[in-house]
């Protein structure tokens, strides 16, 4: 089982790589969340935190890990 399971991460591993190759071509962002923050990577792998004010309006902060 525990093989199954490094297998699984190698292919998420993987799938991530690819998935962030294809964005940087393409010129896009990708958004995810880190330690339960919004985040926003551009192409050039600056990232930005995403928050919401008390009207709803959303803005982005430098992120520091």
């Amino acid at each position: 089982m525990l093989n199954n399971r490094e297998q699984l991460q190698e292919i998420l591993k993987k799938a991530n790589q690819h998935a962030r190759k294809q964005a940087k071509e393409s010129g896009a962002s990708i958004y995810y969340m880190k330690n339960n923050k919004r985040v926003r990577e551009d192409a050039n792998g600056n990232k930005f935190e995403i928050v919401f004010n008390d009207a709803g309006n959303r803005q982005e902060f430098e992120y520091h890990e």
